[in-house]
């Protein structure tokens, strides 16, 4: 091996996964094909609310192909309810949540029975012979109506809608800080419901063992490791019994990070009919009853000096929960809570959160996952703020972020930012923007009367990343910790397995586990090969979501390779007949300082390792390693976003003329991939901008059920990007990385829609409703000119 071999972190190396995603070598849950297969088909609820009174399978078996037909009530023994993992308070609303109904439906698509026959076509078509009477019931559609006296109540047993009030506080009394501040402003700002496409619908395919009553379950979920021991919880299949393997998962934005109805009646009738079963969504099934992400309504408000200096920020939010608590609801407003003051410094915050029941389909993780909501409420009120005072936008900035000197810091929501440079990237990205030469052509148009107006829009965020610290989740009533493990087998051969905890769908955990680990071990990027997504293969994991996999999962790896070398040290000290402080370790030699022709590669270490025919004695004859982390802290990317668009006055339309983002997410494994994660997240939060919306009308029908009517962008839709990075180190784990996966998304949205605003804010109008449609602009105009 050369002495000078050129690190793999850092490195754009072409992803592994690449070459079987792109020529169709991959192993889609739905691609999965098992004798004696029977296919699974649900039947939804047509409306939004109603009492059961009825149900009857008995046509669906006289259908062609049918095998077995279900109803809630047939398949309600031994099925427990679905879980909700993070109860934030002690005194939350927690109803029962049926994986199939049995009385009662509490939102458009809720699954009321199932039928299973030879093919997926058969049970489609039996679905229509089941007959199902309702007694309708009013819908629970508005947020502040749903909290009134009288109200119809989605969980009529618990007498309120109402889930939970999590309230939070940090610094000097706003009252206080309220009282003799010189500006105060008050907002109101909507997060409308999203709805997640990702490539792949969901699928889950259940093969059962009856001579030893195990399962194993194949889903394309997010997390094979908690769907396991939740599933056995509901279920009662006992966990060491059930196997969950997340094949090639296509994309998942949170929806994957989710325990479903459809794998547990998958399980239920699979042990009744003693046969695999296999269900794949339709994409506008999907729609129904895939959760949903954000939709939150929030008043905010932010209290200044005339000089700009931030005093305090109080924030109330209405969150919509839908139907039911699934598995993380209650929490996704809680992992924003902390957000809100972003990077300023302010001597007073307080919040609270109203969780509020509805008829809607339930909502939980979405990317970014109520950071996205908290950026947008402070980014978008900074702007306001601003024009308000007549400062710059990022002069106002200027005057109130966190100093690169003042790190690690304290923020009044009390977490610890432990590093960054804003001013950094915000130098960097108004160079790349040109930002005087776009203001000085935004102030003649606006002198010229143009009825096509240019907007500027400024989006400096932070996010919290790496969710792992066990112990902040216990306090924040989560249920389960958020550690990951990681192990490093060393064959006989000298290649690598490493194995990892975390699950990917998309983002190319592969590739870096494979570079984090070549580059401990010095060994050959080719010679790494990574298992992950099986319960059995890997059988410790806490799984991927919220930007967590390479801050705790890839730390865990690179602990992991550091014990391998260690353990091979002691025998490569044996062979070389030298102390082990005398040796060193480069490029993946041991070597006797001041003899490095007395050398042995960790590859010939691990082959002795394998015949132990001269091992120390006493030594245990393995060098394979493993590794739990559980680190301290979060880690905190950050980064500068900026955004020009132009607004035509008459039509409405909005084109985005050039969009630049900095991104600081600490040390860069692989910038390639970096590089994909911000442009596809840039694409989700643009989309939320302009774009995307899940809409009801006043019975509870979701309006926008299919693709032609919830509008998700191309790549046609969207602009070029510019983007670039600075870099700060995370000090919370050896590799410095902070996280990268939803930074584009958190950044985007608020950039897009300041810069609408800013547009049209000579007009008189101050706030534009998200999605920003032609329509939606046209009327804001002409209602400011009134």
């Amino acid at each position: 091996m050369s002495d000078t071999v050129e690190p793999e972190v850092g490195r754009a190396r072409p992803r592994k996964e690449d070459a079987r995603l792109i020529t169709g070598q991959t192993n889609w849950t739905d691609n999965i094909a098992v004798n004696g297969l029977l296919h699974l088909a649900v039947l939804r609820s047509p409306m939004a609310h109603a009492r059961i009174d009825h149900v009857d399978v008995t046509p669906a078996l006289e259908r062609p192909g049918v095998v077995a037909a279900f109803s809630g009530a047939d398949l309600a023994e031994g099925l427990g309810s679905l879980p909700c993992a993070w109860p934030v308070t002690e005194d939350i609303v927690l109803p029962d949540h049926p994986p199939i109904a049995t009385t009662e439906v509490r939102y458009a698509g809720d699954p009321v029975a199932v039928v299973v026959a030879r093919d997926r076509y058969s049970a489609a078509d039996a679905l229509e012979a089941i007959e199902v009477d309702y007694t309708p019931l009013p819908p629970v559609l508005d947020l502040e109506a749903a909290l009134a006296e009288g109200t119809a109540l989605v969980h009529s047993d618990k007498g309120t809608n109402r889930c939970y009030d999590w309230p939070l506080k940090g610094g000097e009394d706003f009252e206080a800080v309220r009282q003799r501040a010189e500006v105060t402003l008050k907002r109101r700002y909507h997060q409308q419901r999203l709805i997640p496409n990702a490539m792949e619908p969901r699928a889950v395919v259940v093969t059962p063992l009856a001579a030893s009553g195990e399962y194993t379950l194949y889903s394309s979920t997010q997390i094979p490791h908690i769907l396991r021991i939740m599933l056995a919880v509901v279920t009662g299949i006992p966990e060491h019994k059930l196997r969950v393997i997340a094949p090639d998962v296509g994309g998942g934005f949170g929806s994957k990070l989710q325990v479903y109805g459809e794998e547990a009646i998958a399980l239920a009738v699979a042990r009744r009919t003693g046969r695999p079963v296999k269900w794949t969504e339709s994409r506008s099934e999907g729609y129904l009853a895939t959760h949903h992400g954000r939709g939150m309504i929030q008043d905010i408000e932010i209290s200044a000096n005339r000089d700009g200096t931030l005093l305090g920020l109080k924030a109330d939010l209405l969150v919509d929960m839908g139907a039911y608590l699934m598995l993380v609801t209650p929490g996704i407003p809680i992992l924003g809570a902390f957000m809100y003051p972003g990077i300023y410094k302010m001597g007073s915050y307080e919040l609270n959160v109203t969780g509020v029941f509805t008829t809607r389909t339930p909502t939980d993780a979405y990317r970014g996952a109520g950071r996205p909501e908290a950026t947008y409420a402070i980014e978008r009120i900074m702007d306001d703020l601003a024009a308000e005072l007549g400062l710059d936008p990022v002069e106002l900035r200027r005057r109130n972020w966190i100093g690169h000197e003042e790190f690690p810091y304290t923020t009044v929501a009390g977490l610890t930012y432990d590093s960054g440079n804003y001013e950094a990237a915000t130098e960097k990205a108004l160079a790349l923007f040109d930002y005087d030469k776009l203001r000085a052509e935004q102030a003649d148009r606006n002198h010229r009367g143009d009825s096509v107006r240019l907007g500027i829009g400024v989006s400096t965020y932070t996010e919290m990343c790496g969710l792992a610290p066990s112990r902040v989740l216990r306090d924040l009533r989560y249920a389960a910790g958020g550690w990951e493990a990681a192990s490093i087998r060393m064959l006989p051969t000298g290649k690598v397995e490493v194995v990892t905890g975390t699950s990917p769908h998309g983002q190319g955990h592969v590739t870096c586990w494979s570079q984090i680990a070549a580059d401990v071990l010095g060994v050959p990027f080719e010679d790494v090969e990574v298992v992950h997504g099986d319960t059995r293969a890997a059988p410790q994991g806490m799984d991927t979501y919220g930007s967590r996999s390479l801050v705790v999962g890839g730390t865990a790896v690179h602990h992991a390779a550091v014990k391998v070398v260690e353990k091979a040290r002691k025998i490569a000290a044996h062979l070389l007949e030298a102390s082990e402080r005398d040796l060193e370790f480069t490029d993946g030699v041991f070597s006797v300082k001041g003899s490095p022709d007395a050398r042995r590669t960790i590859q010939e270490v691990a082959f002795e390792t394998f015949t132990s025919h001269d091992l120390p004695d006493g030594l245990v004859p393995t060098i394979n390693a493993e590794h739990l982390v559980d680190p301290d802290n979060f880690s905190y990317p950050h980064g500068t976003h900026l955004c020009a668009v132009e607004v035509d006055t008459e039509t409405g339309q909005s084109r985005i003329r050039s969009y630049v983002c900095v991104d600081d997410v600490g040390r860069v494994v692989n910038p390639m991939i970096v590089e994909g994660q911000v442009h596809g997240g840039l694409a989700q939060g643009i989309a939320q901008a302009l774009y995307e919306e899940a809409v009801y009308d006043d019975q509870g029908n979701l309006v926008t059920g299919t693709m032609a009517d919830y509008l998700v962008p191309s790549a046609a839709d969207l602009p070029e990007f510019t983007t670039d990075r600075t870099e700060t180190p995370a000090t919370s784990n050896p590799l410095g990385v902070k996280g990268v996966g939803e930074a584009g998304t958190i950044a985007s949205t608020p950039a897009v829609v300041n810069a609408i605003v800013d547009a049209l804010r000579p007009l008189g109008v101050r706030d534009v409703r998200m999605p920003c449609t032609p329509e939606r602009v046209w009327q804001a105009v002409r209602e400011a000119s009134r």
